[in-house]
């Protein structure tokens, strides 16, 4: 099968002046586009590169290929952005792998997936949404939960998760909410901060299973306040463990699947996702947010470690995830036969 492969990296992008220096975060380096290109050349399948932004959409057009397998993160500040290279796809009426257009927006935009999980039942700390610094003032936070955490609306990758994100008071908050406004140029989640383990789930296939719950540990030892900050991923080795399967009890660990695949299937994911919970010192597992475009870099990201840790190697991973694909294709080619 010819399948192309669209990726947004790094290399290709450039920050300018004003940018943060996690501007570039999200995107893909070179050795992820290369680890998938030889895991699909090795299930026999031919690769051809199409890229992302405009040399995607000239490539698409060009290249006659049978199926996209797309990484790509989506280009400028929109919450809609992960959605842009699939959006064409369907346009085209060219098969890809992984979740369409509305699910990545809906899952990009952190207060909506909230909205949404918690309609289905599912505990997700409770939050506010800051649109600007006008409106700061005008909540009424007499009764909101601290400590808290403050994040952009629209971001992956950690984007904007720094050091002072978790925040101790209204003033801490404000004065953080306000630099994240000004920084990042989208709207603000401001959410209760639960204390306990940092937990995160994969998932895979069509039907979805789950492939395994990772705990991401300081190795200082057992921490309630730990989160995964920007700057302890960025030197992981020294800072964190992974321990996979987590060390949990039975019935928190079915808990926890469960509601991951409650998650996924709201959300409407496909393929691929990783979903991501705190886990309170009652046992009580919450929804945090939902990742339905993983990183993939093998030794690096958090979902290969996942499918790892479980007996799935790199190449069974990305097969398995081309498959759930191909099988969704396959059953739309049936329904319309």
């Amino acid at each position: 099968m010819k399948i192309g492969l669209a990726y947004d990296l790094k290399s290709d992008m450039a920050i300018v002046a004003g940018d943060p220096d996690d501007a570039l975060e999200e995107y893909d380096a070179e050795e992820t586009v290369e680890s998938i290109a030889r895991a699909l050349n090795r299930l026999h399948h031919r690769v051809i590169r199409l890229g992302g932004g405009r040399d995607f959409l000239t490539a698409v057009l060009t290249e006659k290929v049978d199926m996209v397998f797309t990484i790509a993160e989506g280009r400028g500040n929109y919450r809609s952005r992960e959605g842009q290279v699939p959006a064409v796809l369907e346009m085209l009426g060219i098969p890809y792998v992984g979740s369409d257009p509305t699910c990545l927006s809906v899952c990009l935009d952190k207060p909506l997936a909230k909205h949404l999980v918690a309609a289905a039942g599912i505990m997700t700390p409770s939050w506010q949404l800051v649109a600007d610094g006008h409106v700061l003032d005008a909540i009424d936070w007499s009764g909101f939960p601290f400590p808290a955490f403050a994040k952009p609306a629209w971001e992956g990758s950690s984007k904007g998760i720094g050091r002072g994100a978790r925040v101790e008071s209204f003033p801490e908050m404000k004065q953080e909410v306000l630099r994240l406004l000004a920084t990042y140029q989208q709207p603000v989640l401001v959410e209760e901060f639960i204390r306990g383990r940092e937990l995160t789930v994969g998932i895979v296939g069509s039907p979805p299973r789950v492939m395994g719950i990772m705990a991401v540990v300081p190795l200082g030892g057992t921490d309630p306040d730990f989160f995964y900050s920007i700057e302890i991923k960025r030197d992981w080795r020294r800072q964190v463990r992974y321990e996979c399967p987590a060390a949990l009890s039975r019935e928190t660990a079915a808990r926890i699947a469960n509601d991951s695949l409650t998650v996924f299937k709201t959300l409407g994911c496909r393929d691929m996702a990783r979903i991501d919970f705190r886990l309170d010192d009652r046992g009580m597992p919450y929804f945090i947010e939902a990742n339905p475009l993983p990183g993939l870099k093998p030794g690096h990201s958090d979902y290969p470690m996942i499918a790892q840790h479980a007996g799935i190697d790199y190449v069974s991973l990305i097969g398995n995830i081309l498959d759930s694909a191909l099988r969704r294709k396959n059953a739309c080619v049936r329904m319309s036969a």
